[in-house]
């Protein structure tokens, strides 16, 4: 029913008439992009037909969203702690950690403390990479406290050197994480070619698509080498809630957050707002 009703949505998009011919041609691709990954997210096949369509109308746009979803069905393996093989020394390592939803009074819960043990581990494993905290405020009863905020502290209160350590306190969703990370790397830290993704392990695989989806719709040079993983004894993230989060990268933000209300399902769905 829920893949259903997200059909019979993309469908009424599809039907609106646009002011002009420009935004016509937009919404056009912008449909056959929700029909792509809809459609995978639903049943696992590609719809080729749409992706041949986008093409045509713009061969760019089509030969990126062809690369994402090569992306998406590659298996993504999750790692205990980050091989010992990455580039070090040269600060092109940048390690991602992604936060996780902070109890009503700015606390953070367990698993957000289980996936900073993951971090501080890789941080001292590669004492000369950049660490970004991703995450905004999700605190019901605390406006003041962020995610990204409250790792920061954690990690200056175990001794990790603050000058490493970027925090990106806007986010809401792990769409929001790639997007505000990229504009700061690319802005600040133009040395960070490689990402490590550092989250629970059910969320490795989403954290891994939308860093590198965002990657590839900006023609970045960052790359998404490895993670590291706290085993999480439960959590999962859907299929369509994947697509949901690269439809938000595409820009279409409300359909985004629709799929995300009717396929959330992990944990308790945290005060989400379109932050963008």
């Amino acid at each position: 029913m829920k893949c259903r009703n997200i059909l019979i949505l993309l469908l009424a998009c599809l039907l609106a008439f646009p002011a002009t011919a420009e935004e016509g041609s937009r919404a056009q691709t912008q449909s056959l992009i929700e029909r792509i990954v809809v459609s995978y997210a639903a049943d696992g096949t590609r719809d080729e037909e749409a992706l041949e369509a986008l093409l045509s109308l713009d061969p760019s746009l089509g030969d990126q969203w062809t690369r994402i979803m090569d992306l998406w069905g590659t298996p993504v393996t999750v790692n205990e702690k980050l091989p010992d093989s990455l580039m070090t020394g040269d600060g092109s390592l940048c390690l991602v950690a992604l936060g996780f939803q902070l109890n009503p009074d700015g606390t953070m819960r367990d698993e957000l403390v289980e996936r900073l043990k993951v971090l501080l581990l890789a941080a001292e494993q590669y004492p000369h990479a950049l660490i970004v905290c991703t995450g905004g405020g999700t605190a019901a009863e605390d406006p003041t406290a962020t995610e990204a905020g409250r790792m920061a502290e954690w990690l200056a209160a175990q001794g990790v050197d603050p000058s490493r350590v970027i925090v990106e306190d806007r986010s809401v969703t792990t769409a929001q994480n790639a997007i505000f990370t990229y504009d700061i790397l690319e802005k600040e830290y133009p040395q960070v070619r490689q990402l490590a993704i550092i989250s629970s392990d059910y969320h490795i695989a989403t954290g891994t698509l939308l860093f590198g989806a965002e990657g590839i719709l900006r023609d970045s040079p960052l790359e998404v080498v490895s993670n590291a993983a706290w085993p999480a004894p439960s959590g999962t993230l859907s299929a369509m809630f994947q697509a949901g989060a690269l439809i938000e990268l595409s820009g279409d933000v409300e359909t985004a957050f629709d799929i995300y209300y009717d396929t959330y399902d992990i944990h308790e769905l945290p005060p989400l707002h379109k932050g963008l």
